[in-house]
């Protein structure tokens, strides 16, 4: 039996906000999505680095918001 995929609008080398609940910082920070994963008990995991100190984070999507270009 296959998983069923869910649709996201992230991909690998988007700019992204990350939000503070994930990162303990005061506001979000920004960042690149590195992977997108299809977890079959999360759902979309996002993990992202950050652009100051390449920090990585990975969370469900909800906290991430894609930057638009």
């Amino acid at each position: 039996m296959e998983a069923i995929k869910e649709k996201t609008e992230f991909k690998v080398g988007d700019k992204v906000l990350i939000s503070p609940d994930l990162t303990h910082k005061s506001d979000w920070v920004l960042g690149t999505v590195i992977d997108v994963e299809q977890n079959p008990f999360a759902g979309i995991v996002i993990t992202a680095e950050t652009e100051d100190d390449k920090d990585i984070f990975f969370e469900k999507e909800y906290l991430f918001k894609k930057v638009k270009q």
